[in-house]
């Protein structure tokens, strides 16, 4: 593209993202534009650990789509905080900052206690896997349990990249043409002091410190890494950022094209250039408040505590509703005393429809993954034509076309959830069969089922699920499924205990061990299925649905760990039906 295509491409760009975006894209400190704090933006300037806001003032593509991913999501997880609280709890502390030195790298490197809520930490460790938790290690470091080290240094200090910043010196070389600035005390947008090349962060051995964990019993948490060293993918020579950060989610079909940088509405160099995807394409999904997640900076001129009394799912700051309230035509809610003023419900509406946008997108990416990483067959039918009066059997062939990891991959034992939920419906549009249904709470009908341990749903005895269970050995009868990895009927009050030999002996602590249930790279797996002879009672066209259904987490273990019901429904909210379909077969 001539220098003419790139200042259009920096027009245009600027005059969008400035109309439909939150205010990061502007060329003022997005975060004083926030709250309107200079004192504000001084103390970002001199952290040694930059905020994200400061990278997305040249960065605006890679914030925004980090803004909502996964990684941004760390710290910010409710659903983290109760689990690594529970865990905590059942380990009298022990565990110390094992969960938090992955999740809030920057705040367990700054010393802030592992306890500290999150309004009371610094806002760059809420921003969880943030810029400079990648982009300031300068250390090959290839071991697992997230044991990594950041490099302090200001906002002026330089950054590691797989590639060396070949127009960098431009811009540093006509500061007073792009207005920037890479020294304290001057005027100009900040910008780092420069590039240097750090090879390992294109690779896979660099996720590996976070995607590979064992917690101190001897138990595999997170398993990613070594089910992608013995995948094709691995002899292939395709990387984790190949599926997870090209143009396609899940798929290394190579990368998109963007600028690396545009600087104060100016496209620093190749608009061709290979563009990794900071959205990190993931199965994982948020379920915080909408005003404190996806990352926006505009969402800083309230504090985490005032935007969780703002409720999102009523109609507060929406223009229509606040006109009616005007009016006397609503009943006038007990306003919190943050949110009394009108002006500020309608500005926080406008911050949360933002961020909504962005979650959408994170949905379809989230569906993508999965439905890019996996097939249904059939269904197929097992001996003799159907017929009145015989037992109806039928199987559908679940196969995992991702050549880099397991269906589910990531962590394991309580998370994540995949089972096929298939039905049969007669010719005259009665449910016969179902398999794969859930209760009242959304959980499926197996031995956690709240519903089924109170005979209020049958126990589902045909339920093919893919998710991982922890098995423990307690006084009473042999290895039952548990929550957690944890001997509950052995003692009075429970402690994880390190094996009294070498776990790599027995391949698993004493006691304890888990059951995997997913499906290998390339793998395929039978899902079947018997309709009773006696709900077999007419000849037509019958109907067979299937589906496989995903969650992040099982409802029965986020009661146990004390999840809100905001919490609950959330996780319920954004369950995703992977390749539903429906195909019609004859009974003679």
């Amino acid at each position: 593209m001539n220098k003419y295509g790139s200042k259009c491409l920096a027009v245009v760009f600027t005059i969008v993202t400035l109309l439909t975006a939150p205010a990061a894209f502007a060329e003022r400190n997005p975060v004083e534009l926030a709250d309107g704090n200079s004192a504000h933006l001084d103390v970002l300037m001199n952290d040694e650990f930059p905020s994200a806001t400061k990278c997305a003032m040249c960065h605006q593509k890679q914030f925004w789509e980090w803004a909502s991913s996964n990684h941004a999501y760390a710290s910010v997880s409710p659903m983290f905080h109760k689990f690594e609280q529970a865990v905590n709890a059942l380990t009298d502390g022990t565990m110390g900052t094992f969960c938090t030195r992955c999740h809030q790298q920057v705040g367990t490197q700054k010393g802030e206690p592992r306890e500290l809520p999150l309004w009371d930490r610094s806002i760059v460790a809420r921003e969880g896997i943030t810029c400079v938790t990648c982009h300031r290690v300068n250390a090959q470091f290839g071991k697992v349990n997230g044991e990594r080290h950041i490099v302090p240094g200001t906002i002026f200090d330089p950054v590691y990249n797989s590639g060396g910043g070949e127009n960098f010196p431009t811009v540093i070389d006509n500061k007073e043409e792009y207005r920037i600035t890479n020294e304290p005390g001057v005027g100009g947008t900040p910008i780092h002091g420069g590039v240097t090349v750090f090879e390992q962060i294109g690779t896979s051995e660099f996720c590996v410190s976070c995607h590979q964990v064992k917690v101190n019993l001897g138990i595999k948490l997170e398993v990613v890494w070594e089910q992608y060293r013995d995948s094709p993918a691995f002899r292939e020579g395709t990387t984790c950022q190949d599926c997870h950060m090209g143009k396609i989610p899940g798929e290394a079909k190579g990368y998109a094209s963007w600028p690396t940088a545009i600087v104060n509405g100016r496209v620093i160099g190749d608009t061709n250039k290979k563009h990794a995807n900071h959205a990190f394409y993931g199965p994982g999904y948020p379920i915080a408040h909408p005003g404190i997640f996806p990352f926006n900076p505009r969402a800083l001129r309230w504090s985490i505590k005032e935007w969780l009394t703002f409720d999102y799912r009523a109609p507060w700051g929406d223009a229509d509703w606040e006109e009616q309230l005007k009016r006397g035509e609503v009943d006038v809610p007990e306003f919190p005393e943050t949110w009394t003023d009108s002006e500020d419900r309608l500005w926080a509406r406008h911050i949360i429809k933002q961020n909504q946008k962005l979650l959408v997108d994170k949905k379809l990416d989230r569906k993508a993954v999965m439905e890019n990483g996996s097939r249904i067959d059939g269904p197929f039918f097992d001996g003799d034509t159907p017929q009145v009066g015989e037992p109806l059997k039928l199987r559908f062939r679940i196969t995992n076309v991702d050549n880099g990891h397991n269906l589910p991959s990531g962590s394991l034992g309580a998370q994540p959830e995949i089972w096929m939920n298939v039905a049969v419906i007669d010719p005259d549009g009665e449910r016969i069969f179902e398999s794969g249904y859930v209760d009242s709470y959304g959980d499926m009908a197996d031995n956690h089922s709240l519903d089924v341990a109170a005979g209020k749903v049958p126990y589902d005895n045909q339920l093919v699920n893919l998710q991982t269970k922890f098995l423990t050995t307690n006084i009473k009868g042999t290895d039952r499924e548990m929550y957690l990895p944890v001997n509950f009927d052995v003692d009075q009050k429970p402690f994880l205990r390190p094996a009294a030999v070498p776990t790599s002996v027995q391949n698993h602590p004493p006691l304890v061990r888990m059951e995997g249930r997913s499906i290998p790279p390339l793998g395929w797996r039978d899902a079947k299925y018997k309709v009773p002879a006696e709900k077999m009672t007419k000849k037509g066209t019958y109907k067979v649905l299937a589906r496989m259904r995903s969650r992040a987490e099982p409802l029965y273990f986020m009661k146990f760990v004390g999840a809100t019901q905001d919490m609950e429904r959330s996780i319920n909210e954004w369950m995703l039906d992977i390749h539903p379909y429906a195909v019609e077969f004859e009974v003679k």
